[in-house]
């Protein structure tokens, strides 16, 4: 974290004023709105997005306030991230850029959360696992993926809840109220991802699946995978790891051919994975054709139907459960000691605990 008074370097004012140019732009505010909402002349604003005007804390407050960002997002370096984004610029932001860039924001506050906890000894994070073999296409992305679950002890099994695999692995994930799908990224010894909350709980687990494949491959970095290669074919890369780790080919083997709805539709609710994904990997395991798969695919089940494959449908994933159980417990137990206000710790259990859940706390409550 860095301390605005301490900054005297022109180059750190220069970021700061990077990152309000693409908060505001991530806001869709012109540089005239902006300076409206904070009291300013428009060339003020130019001013500060250049770095040749330096901000004082009631400026930076006001800042974070109109543009909705968190102040230490303005005033800190953000990580490096793996899912990376396309920066913003006045001709090429678009609606996927402005969610890609709040979901960046969204995943330096986890990563800053966890941080916190962390230095005040509340937090041990499980050491980053890597895949010891390289990844260079879809095949060798798979068996990363087999690796993972021999790794958490998973087998052919599904997957109960993605955040408890990927902390297994090193990855603390958050589920965030912010449109768009994910991020992810390593800072240091430390990775994270955040998920979007607003897609269904099939696309959650895709998408937290996906972010944990960033980083088992470490694609954006691995000469192996090809950093020269185009983005469309890093990415297929990823999704072949992100599929494989949500349902393995392998439980097609014992799957009664004869059939071919029935059995699939038995496997999504199972695997609680998308329909689209769930023929996706039975077209890979030889299942079913491509040409059935072409077919399939327009039949989406409805839930009556995956209730009655299975006799119930589990609780989606990524729901309830949004912030991994042990960042959960070392929050309360910093609340517990005061190390944090009631509003700062429901902040930070990002809405898996409501007002009303935490207690109030009477003298003599906190710990020693």
């Amino acid at each position: 974290m860095c301390d605005y008074r301490t900054m005297k370097d022109p180059e750190q004012w220069a970021d700061v004023g990077e990152r309000v140019r693409e908060s505001r732009l991530a806001a869709s505010l012109s540089q005239e709105e902006l300076a409206r909402a904070l009291g300013l002349d428009r060339t003020m604003v130019a001013k500060i997005e250049l770095g040749t005007r330096r901000i004082d804390a009631l400026e930076l407050i006001r800042l974070s306030d109109v543009l909705r960002v968190p102040l230490d997002y303005l005033i800190s370096s953000p990580p490096p991230v793996i899912s990376r984004r396309a920066q913003l610029s006045e001709d090429t932001a678009t609606d996927a850029g402005r969610q890609a860039f709040r979901l960046s924001v969204g995943l330096s506050a986890w990563l800053a959360d966890i941080r916190q906890l962390i230095e005040v000894g509340l937090l041990a994070v499980p050491a980053i696992k890597r895949y010891p073999k390289p990844v260079t296409d879809v095949t060798s992305a798979r068996m990363a993926a087999l690796w993972v679950r021999r790794t958490v002890g998973l087998g052919d099994s599904p997957i109960e809840s993605m955040i408890s695999v990927s902390e297994q692995v090193g990855q603390l994930v958050a589920v965030v109220d912010l449109p768009g799908d994910g991020a992810s990224a390593v800072d240091d010894d430390l990775a994270a991802a955040v998920v979007s909350r607003h897609a269904d709980p099939g696309r959650r687990r895709a998408t937290a699946a996906h972010e944990l494949g960033h980083l088992i491959i470490g694609d954006e970095y691995s000469t192996d995978l090809g950093v020269s290669a185009p983005r469309g074919d890093r990415e297929a890369v990823v999704d072949a790891f992100a599929a494989e780790l949500l349902i393995p080919t392998s439980v097609f083997s014992t799957l009664d051919s004869d059939k071919v709805r029935e059995p699939l539709v038995r496997i999504a609710a199972q695997y609680r994975a998308s329909w689209s994904l769930t023929v996706r990997q039975a077209c890979v395991a030889g299942f079913v054709t491509r040409d059935t798969a072409n077919l399939l695919k327009r039949r989406n089940p409805p839930e009556a139907e995956l209730k009655a494959a299975i006799g119930w449908k589990p609780q989606p994933d990524l729901n309830e459960i949004r912030v991994p159980p042990s960042y959960l417990d070392a929050v309360y137990e910093a609340y517990q000691r005061r190390l944090v206000t009631t509003s700062r710790a429901l902040e930070m259990m990002r809405g898996a605990v409501r007002a009303d859940g935490l207690p109030d706390l009477e003298e003599g409550d906190s710990a020693p």
